[in-house]
């Protein structure tokens, strides 16, 4: 990966560890498949007059419904029943070797030694927090996570199938002759595939809160939240989804996923940190050590080696 690629991965991974901080503050005001929803509502609107829709296929679907429904639903479950931030932020990083495993196995990526190695580490990270289960971390928010992690790991393959068939699309009978303008159409696919799989996202999500959290669905739920609810949905929207997602799928786009996701590991890091500082979380030495592990595996996932010949896809 070029500098500015491994750059914009650390700010992603940088929003995505401080927003577990900020959906704890929205789950004080708002059920979990109800902030969901409302978070994805924003997300679309009013983006989707503004931006092209995308070939409604199969692949977006998967995209929205892994990335989107799935990943997030899960996760603020697991957060409204009790599972802390930093843990969150921690245990939902089994979906990167999950994503690695099926990008071998679907789009032909090499992998190499090195590679599992440091994956193997990051797991033995993961595995230190699942032998200490309870109290930030109950059984029921584990097995929302997990279920959270398969999801994402769905849709960060069909991300990356997705925003390629999109670009190639923006391009078609349209010549580029440079690389920022390629740069551009890509990055322009991404944001078009984040907005509109945040409205199917949406459809699903609404319809889901009016079925499981009927009573919430009352004009007390919205008036007497509290402003920094509001404000969290706002970061978690406009900054967390719009901005983190749109250069997720751009980076993916660009890169192998095997490159792009082990990124990802940093997540926990920033997460494990913020909830410390924002929300008083208690340290403990099980939770460095994992952070040390995960840590450690990410450096040698992302050594510069040499990678073998591209498989050839399934």
């Amino acid at each position: 990966m070029t500098p500015i690629y491994t750059a914009l991965a650390v700010l992603v991974t940088f929003i995505w560890g401080v927003n577990f901080t900020f959906i704890a503050w929205g789950l004080e005001s708002f059920p979990p498949l109800m902030l969901s929803a409302l978070r994805f509502f924003f997300t679309a609107v009013p983006l989707i007059f503004l931006l092209k829709p995308p070939k409604f296929n199969r692949t977006l679907f998967i995209y929205a419904i892994g990335t989107f429904v799935m990943q997030y639903a899960f996760v603020f479950t697991a957060m409204h029943l009790g599972a802390s931030a930093g843990l969150t932020a921690l245990l939902l990083q089994v979906q990167i070797f999950i994503t690695v495993f099926l990008a071998y196995f679907i789009l032909g990526e090499a992998v190499s030694r090195l590679q599992i190695i440091g994956m193997l580490i990051g797991v033995l990270g993961l595995s230190v927090i699942a032998l200490n289960l309870g109290g930030d971390m109950p059984l029921a928010g584990f097995v929302c996570i997990l279920i959270a992690a398969i999801g994402w790991s769905f849709g960060n393959i069909a991300s990356k199938q997705a925003s390629t068939q999109a670009a190639q699309q923006a391009a078609n009978g349209i010549i580029i002759s440079s690389n920022t303008g390629k740069n551009k159409a890509s990055a322009l696919s991404a944001l078009t595939l984040v907005v509109w799989g945040g409205l199917i996202a949406c459809v699903v999500l609404t319809l889901s809160s009016l079925i499981f959290e009927t009573e919430a669905w009352q004009l007390a739920t919205f008036t007497e939240a509290s402003l920094k609810s509001w404000l969290s949905l706002g970061f978690i929207v406009y900054v967390s989804t719009l901005i983190g997602f749109g250069l997720w799928a751009h980076l993916l786009s660009q890169n192998t996923a095997s490159k792009v996701m082990p990124f990802a590991l940093l997540v926990p890091v920033f997460g494990m940190t913020t909830s410390v500082l924002l929300t008083g979380e208690v340290v403990t030495w099980w939770k460095m050590l994992a952070m040390v592990l995960i840590l450690s595996g990410l450096v040698l996932a992302n050594m510069k080696i040499k990678l073998g010949k591209k498989l050839q896809p399934i």
